[in-house]
């Protein structure tokens, strides 16, 4: 067998790990999946799941780290073509209410690891913060674009009603509830608007 066939079998199994991983990890809880059902579900050989992850925590790093890339891409590309600021934002409201209308929905992955481990030190809930993080300072930075006064009030407040929608919308009506939400973030630009005006 050449080298290069071994590499791309090894990386094969590497993707079969994660992909099985993110799959039951989202739909079924992290404490709940053991890594042998995720080696059997795989098809893979302990060896070869501990050659690629130390261990269950490093696999779940590894699920948290694609969701962050997803998320990522995916409001990356709902702003593509889209000039102003106040459009962007709706934008990166819209993306966020079609993932949670879509099938096998379970609300947000990185919300529901930080339940599962609690500790603010354990390198998952540091993951998880990490992300957290991101997304402020991006929709922050984009509401900053939309009107004069300053923004991190704005911005947790986008980030409190999409939690709230992420936990509301795998438990009702997920139109409703993505409704609301985009009403909400609506909101939010008009009273950076209406700050605007009033202050000119």
């Amino acid at each position: 067998m050449s080298r290069k066939t071994t590499v791309g079998s090894t990386s094969e199994a590497r993707a079969r790990l994660l992909e099985t991983a993110i799959r039951i990890f989202y739909a079924e809880g992290i404490h709940s999946v053991g890594v042998d059902r995720i080696i059997e579900e795989a098809q893979v050989t302990r060896a070869t799941l501990y050659r690629h992850f130390a261990g269950k925590e490093d696999l779940v790093l590894a699920y948290l780290e694609q969701a962050d890339q997803g998320i990522r891409a995916q409001l990356s590309a709902a702003q593509e073509g889209i000039q102003t600021p106040g459009d962007k934002v709706r934008a990166v409201g819209r993306a966020i209410a079609e993932g949670i209308r879509s099938e096998g929905f379970r609300g947000c992955a990185f919300l529901n690891a930080a339940a599962e481990y609690p500790d603010a030190t354990h390198p998952i809930h540091q993951a998880v913060l990490a992300h957290r993080q991101w997304f402020l300072d991006t929709v922050t930075n984009l509401l900053a674009q939309v009107g004069d006064e300053p923004a991190e009030a704005a911005g947790r407040h986008f980030v409190m009603l999409r939690d709230g929608a992420m936990a509301a919308g795998c438990l009702s009506d997920s139109g409703l509830i993505t409704e609301t939400f985009l009403e909400g973030i609506e909101g939010v630009l008009q009273a950076r608007k209406a700050a605007q005006r009033a202050g000119a």
